[in-house]
């Protein structure tokens, strides 16, 4: 039955977020702690999924000279070695099921609480540079231990800071998400979690998702109110989680 359920609800996630050209990531992992997938096929299947989401988007802002590598340069220093590190762990299935736990909690407050927070803080020198780094290694970890792709952080956060405009964030999050994507697939595919046989429909799915919601985007479905909607379906997994961990 998850075999054919899956691809639907993939297509759909793809569909909606591709067109305001956001990648989905957290919806793609909660979807399949909630079908039980396994917890070592997870984070591979989430990344690639990320890979056919967000690469037609990151084409569009780049062509359109919205992106910079100033800016997105010092991210990906640290998360690509740290995608790589994490990706490279083999941890047991409790572990996995925790911090994929705290992580959909963080994304939970992200879009519930956060998401209308208005701040704006200036970073200049060192602290810029400190801050890039290490927001770059630690959304590197998570992407590639659970295959959440940090979008979702990266790009209120580099407006938030002063470090560009929403355009510009936008462009750097896509490419974020994109190359650590790829490094965290090709270094958990070494580790015989890449089920092409589980992966190629869903990727299908998506595929088309994806395309159909960039053809609608012109239709443009408002960002805050998908993510609160996708954010349901977190929550739904988050309740999966702790019943199984307990």
């Amino acid at each position: 039955m998850t075999e054919f359920i899956l691809p639907i609800l993939f297509f759909f996630v793809a569909l909606i977020y591709s067109s305001v050209g956001l990648g989905g990531g957290s919806s793609y992992t909660a979807l399949m702690a909630i079908f039980g997938v396994s917890y070592q096929v997870i984070p591979t299947t989430s990344l690639t999924m990320n890979l056919v989401v967000t690469f037609i988007g990151m084409i569009h802002f780049w062509k359109n000279g919205h992106g910079r590598l100033n800016l997105i340069l010092p991210f990906l220093a640290t998360s690509i070695p740290m995608t790589f590190i994490a990706g490279s762990l083999d941890v047991p299935e409790t572990f996995f099921k925790l911090f994929l736990l705290a992580t959909l909690i963080l994304v939970a407050i992200r879009i519930y609480i956060l998401n209308d927070l208005k701040l704006s803080i200036q970073l200049t020198g060192i602290q810029k540079w400190i801050f890039c780094l290490s927001l770059g290694g630690t959304l590197g970890f998570i992407a590639g231990a659970v295959g959440i792709g940090g979008g979702i952080y990266l790009v209120p956060l580099i407006i938030m800071f002063g470090l560009g405009t929403e355009k510009e964030a936008a462009a750097s999050g896509a490419m974020f998400i994109w190359v650590n994507s790829l490094v965290g697939v090709i270094t958990r595919a070494n580790l015989g979690t890449f089920e092409i046989d589980f992966i190629l429909p869903l990727a299908g799915a998506v595929l088309v998702g994806g395309f159909v919601g960039s053809y609608m985007g012109a239709i443009k479905f408002e960002p805050k109110t998908i993510q609160k909607i996708m954010g349901g379906v977190i929550i739904i997994a988050i309740l999966f989680l702790i019943k199984g961990l307990l």
